[in-house]
């Protein structure tokens, strides 16, 4: 259905491809009627817009559209034929992304010797349908209510394996990352691999530095530092935790107040700090020292972070020239104009911009 033979977009074809492979009418037309079993309701025999007129499709939304509350009007003709004239695009858009992809992904494969034979397709295939549908009956009734034949479905089988060993051909060979390679992103990544120092502290927070002094006399004087932020701290959520702040780390808190608590040493009451909110009272109850993970420990790790992600950016380079190329090699007759066909241009919105489009991937939907 895919593949015949021919130079530009024979007459039975919608698009070609490479200038030899033509995406047939029947072709289209056929999985159309899939793409709109898809869509339908449950039991509801497949409707396929006709455009242009939509005469068939109006008729059919004229029936089974509910009646308008009272006080509402139908929707016109012109209404329901615009809304079939979407549906239409929709699908449309659904199912030559699909065939254009298809007839990619078989065009990639051949160039790059890339096969699977109809045995292992076939061993897929019956695995995939005794997981899905362990009873013949209900492999059966999907049969009918998709629209698909077991050609089709063997199609689909066929094309994502071939994705996957397209895929691993593009990621099989492992970069070699050397040593220098691995410390240079260790140098650039170093808290990653290590926990920065932790302290515990009390603070108390006052509008004015006189409030402050209080507070610090109330605490020298033999009061306990959780009773006096309760009652007098401004800062919500420490207060309600008697001023304490648990295992705060470096840059945390506030620059002034930040600095003074890494600066102080432990069961050493300081302040008055003022800072932009005010004026604070602190203390350090206990720190807990940073860490850091040696080169050596993390350099096996490192090399193969790295590998993979030399692998993802080969995988993203093939995949952005794999559009490329056979966009270029896409000719569409003009009302099946998609995305995925050369000199394609997005229709202009009412704003003016142009609506995205979504490639191909190498891995065709359905």
């Amino acid at each position: 259905m895919l593949v015949a033979c021919g130079g530009g977009i024979p007459g039975n074809a919608v698009v070609n491809i490479g200038g030899a492979n033509p995406i047939t009418k029947d072709a289209y037309s056929h999985w159309l009627g899939v793409a709109a079993s898809s869509t339908g309701a449950t039991g509801e025999k497949a409707t396929i817009p006709d455009p242009p007129k939509y005469t068939a499709c109006i008729a059919h939304l004229q029936a089974t559209t509910a009646k308008p509350a009272k006080g509402q009007k139908a929707p016109t003709p012109a209404a329901l034929k615009q809304q079939c004239e979407q549906q239409y695009k929709s699908l449309q858009q659904q199912v030559l992304g699909f065939l254009i992809s298809s007839s990619w992904v078989l065009g990639e494969a051949k160039s790059l010797g890339v096969k699977v034979t109809d045995k292992e397709v076939e061993a897929q295939f019956l695995k995939i349908k005794r997981q899905q549908f362990p009873k013949a009956a209900e492999f059966e009734k999907f049969l009918t209510t998709s629209g698909q034949s077991v050609s089709d479905l063997l199609l689909r089988v066929k094309l994502n394996m071939l994705s996957q060993k397209i895929q691993q051909k593009i990621v099989k060979a492992k970069p070699t990352i050397s040593d220098a390679q691995a410390q240079k992103y260790y140098n650039e990544n170093k808290s990653r691999y290590g926990a920065p120092e932790h302290r515990t502290v009390e603070i108390i927070l006052t509008k004015t530095e006189a409030q402050a002094n209080s507070a610090k006399k109330e605490v020298e004087g033999g009061k306990s530092f959780a009773s006096v932020a309760k009652q007098v701290s401004i800062d919500p959520a420490s207060k309600a935790k008697g001023g304490l702040v648990s295992e705060t780390i470096k840059g945390a808190q506030e620059k002034n107040l930040d600095n003074a608590l890494f600066a102080a040493k432990v069961k050493q009451l300081g302040g008055p700090l003022k800072t932009q909110f005010g004026y604070y009272v602190y203390e350090v109850l206990s720190t807990k020292p940073g860490t850091q993970q040696p080169f050596s420990t993390v350099k096996a790790s490192i090399k193969q972070t790295l590998a993979t992600q030399q692998q993802q950016g080969a995988l993203s380079k093939f995949i952005k020239n794999f559009k490329k190329k056979w966009q270029g090699k896409t000719e569409c007759r003009s009302e099946y104009k998609v995305a995925d066909c050369k000199g394609y241009k997005a229709p202009k919105t009412k704003t003016g911009t142009g609506a995205a489009g979504e490639g191909a991937a190498v891995t065709p939907e359905g």
